[in-house]
């Protein structure tokens, strides 16, 4: 069986081993996964190495990395030789930079954080944000790090659409977390979707973590996951 990558189940738990547990129970249903900072002190790359190199899964590193230009080159670089499919970085055009000359020479791809799926206007304001409508603002952030040469794009299912529309979008990658399937309480998730409107809109992968692994069954969250995208 051939699992159909475009989901992508995060493993937001405490430690490596849960996270190998609950690869154990969605077996070859699920074969792309998402570690975040959360796993990072809990065995994260570890985990990341044996799903890759054991296991032959695809990984998705969320480190969401910021810093001056050559930290953020320096650390892409060494996380790059972990053989990892995705990495996110944040959207700013030097960073994104930066992070294409660390992963020179790889086959790691580069995902650049327009928005986190969390925020919403308010959030924005309290930041001291530019003022201005936040779909908007995701889609020039998209922009600019296309331009600046990121592989893909982290972004809400509703930015999605008007993302893909871009013509700097060919051939880039849309990965949306803040997908929800129908009924799924929302969680500290504000701008979501569900799995199929997400893919409808121009993502290439959707990002589910809590409505798989906190469900009595993950395995059939997933496969109910899986069938509702066609």
């Amino acid at each position: 069986m051939t699992a159909d990558d475009r989901l992508i189940v995060a493993l937001d738990l405490p430690d490596a081993l849960s996270g190998l547990a609950l690869a154990d129970r969605l077996g070859d249903d699920v074969g792309f996964y998402k570690i975040g900072l959360g796993m990072l002190t809990g065995g994260g790359l570890a985990l990341a190495n044996e799903l890759k190199q054991d296991r032959g899964k695809r990984v998705f590193l969320d480190m969401k990395l910021f810093d001056l230009a050559a930290t953020v080159e320096a650390a892409v670089r060494g996380l790059a030789r972990y053989d990892i499919d995705l990495l996110t970085v944040h959207g700013d055009p030097h960073v994104v930079r930066a992070a294409m000359r660390g992963a020179s020479g790889s086959t790691t791809r580069i995902l650049a954080v327009t928005i986190l799926t969390s925020l919403d206007r308010g959030d924005l304001d309290a930041g001291l944000m530019r003022a201005g409508d936040m779909a908007d603002m995701v889609t020039a952030r998209a922009r600019a790090a296309f331009d600046a040469g990121a592989d893909g794009v982290i972004a809400s299912p509703h930015e999605a659409a008007a993302i893909r529309a871009l013509p700097a979008a060919r051939g880039k990658l849309i990965v949306t977390p803040g997908v929800r399937p129908d009924g799924s309480a929302p969680g500290d998730q504000k701008r979501i979707a569900t799995p199929r409107a997400a893919i409808d809109a121009g993502a290439d992968h959707i990002v589910v973590g809590r409505p798989v692994w906190q469900a009595q069954d993950p395995r059939k969250a997933a496969r109910a996951i899986l069938a509702s995208l066609g």
